[in-house]
């Protein structure tokens, strides 16, 4: 019988189980998909505990992205057996087998193996909505990404660079920053070694930064605010370090904006978007201009090890379940 991890009761990671169930028969237009790998994602943490926008009734199964193979199919156009495939869920990828419809799959680029496939359009759909979407990144600016050893944050930098800007990336770590400059960051900065803000003031002439990419929040945020050029967008991502406060004396000198970024919700509210989205990041997969990083890859009955080391920040980009 397949496996799910089951949120029963909301808390940590650690309070999730895994429990075997019984396949359910397909409806018309739907698909059965053998689930191969399913990503991490901060928010299926947040949504386990409870402290996510999205509260699914209990019980429920967490993670929003998986990939696999099509195994059985009702009637759904479009869709094969053996199709390899993405599947996008707004929860209810931690298990070995996922019934969806056709406009929840996407192809897996040819490029990627099953987890690089089920840790892609989470992360780097992010990315593509707020540097295109809300900030309108443009050739030329200086893009400063906070947190640039995460999911999240990599492929902000790897968007940036393919969309012509000034790349400054910030994180923890060297091993982190390395992997941030492999993917084209032009200038590293760690946060122990020197005040981010005074680091993008040298790095810039004194300018700033044209648009921040902040999935850290806290005291991130509210200093994104004193190393910001005129005009400048300050992107909200996430709020990993606390949520942080606008000092709105600093956005009316700057002429600054702060924009929120919720890029699942803005499909939902416009489905043209998701298909430009898609059909550009996978060109662009296709032609090996981004990828994940994958930093960890753990077998389903140690989902409660790979979630932490995403809340303990140990993960330098992706970490992806793996299914037997």
């Amino acid at each position: 019988m397949p496996k799910a991890v089951i949120c029963r009761e909301l808390g940590p990671p650690e309070r999730l189980q895994l429990e075997s169930f019984a396949s359910a028969p397909l409806k018309l237009g739907e698909v059965r998909v053998a689930i191969r790998a399913a990503g991490i994602n901060f928010p299926d943490i947040l949504m386990a505990a409870g402290e996510y926008q999205l509260k699914p009734p209990l019980p429920f199964t967490p993670g929003s992205e998986a990939a696999g193979d099509v195994v059985e199919v009702n009637e759904a156009a479009g869709v094969s057996v053996g199709d390899k495939v993405i599947v996008k869920m707004r929860f209810g990828a931690y298990c070995d087998e996922a019934v969806a419809v056709p406009s929840q799959l996407v192809k897996i680029p040819s490029t990627f193996d099953y987890a690089e496939g089920a840790t892609f359009l989470a992360a780097h759909g992010t990315a593509y909505h707020a540097l295109i979407d809300r900030g309108q990144l443009k050739p030329g600016e200086v893009l400063l990404v906070h947190g640039a050893g995460g999911g999240v944050g990599l492929a902000a930098v790897e968007i940036g660079k393919l969309l012509g800007a000034t790349v400054i990336a910030t994180a923890s770590s060297d091993e982190k920053l390395a992997i941030a400059k492999g993917r084209g960051a032009d200038h590293l900065v760690r946060y122990d070694r020197e005040p981010f803000r005074d680091a993008v003031k040298r790095l810039t002439d004194g300018r700033g930064a044209d648009v921040v990419f902040d999935p850290v929040g806290g005291e991130v945020f509210e200093s994104s605010m004193r190393c910001i050029n005129w005009g400048a967008r300050i992107l909200v991502i996430g709020f990993t370090g606390g949520v942080g406060l606008a000092k709105t004396n600093l956005l009316m000198i700057k002429g600054a904006s702060v924009l929120g970024v919720r890029a699942g919700e803005a499909v939902r509210k416009d489905p043209d978007l998701g298909e430009v989205r898609i059909k550009a990041l996978s060109e662009w997969a296709e032609a090996g201009k981004v990828r994940p990083n994958i930093s960890y890859r753990l077998p389903l009955e140690d989902y409660a090890k790979a979630m932490r080391l995403l809340v303990e920040r140990k993960a330098i980009g992706r970490v992806a379940l793996m299914m037997r």
